[in-house]
């Protein structure tokens, strides 16, 4: 049986899942809530050109190393943004497939630390934050 990969896809480094055990289940819930989402916004109309976009979400010494690298990255393949000081992407246009690197700060760690609770609606309003940037940039609707 083979099973077509969903246009958004969430992943989380493993420094993120030691401190907070309950993420990989929220991310699950949060990567079906925002496909599903982005399907009823008309984000993939046009079948040929469906825009991929994979989320990262890191600590801020793994985003910070990333960073770096892509400064040797931007070429005419890929093309850089920072969204926020948390927030960057690399894009290519020719495989219409967009990278999205998302450090949680070290003031918002703390805090989800401290009130654990947060966590799924945190989670929820970064990840919709960061597409909606992602929307504007690529000319598609906000969700």
């Amino acid at each position: 049986m083979m099973t077509a990969q969903l246009p958004i896809t969430i992943s989380i480094k493993s420094e993120l899942v030691d401190k907070f055990p309950k993420m990989p289940s929220i991310i699950n819930k949060l990567e079906a809530q925002f496909n599903f989402h982005t399907l009823t916004a008309n984000w993939y109309g046009d079948e040929e050109h469906i825009l991929l976009i994979q989320l990262l979400l890191d600590i801020p010494a793994g985003f910070m190393k990333s960073q770096e690298e892509l400064k040797f990255l931007a070429t005419d393949t890929f093309q850089i943004t920072h969204f926020s000081d948390d927030v960057m992407c690399k894009f290519n246009e020719r495989a219409q497939q967009l990278f999205c690197h998302i450090a949680l700060t070290d003031s918002e760690l703390e805090l989800l630390e401290k009130q654990s609770k947060l966590l799924t609606g945190f989670l929820q309003a970064k990840l919709h934050k960061v597409l909606n940037l992602i929307a504007k940039q690529q000319s598609l609707t906000s969700i």
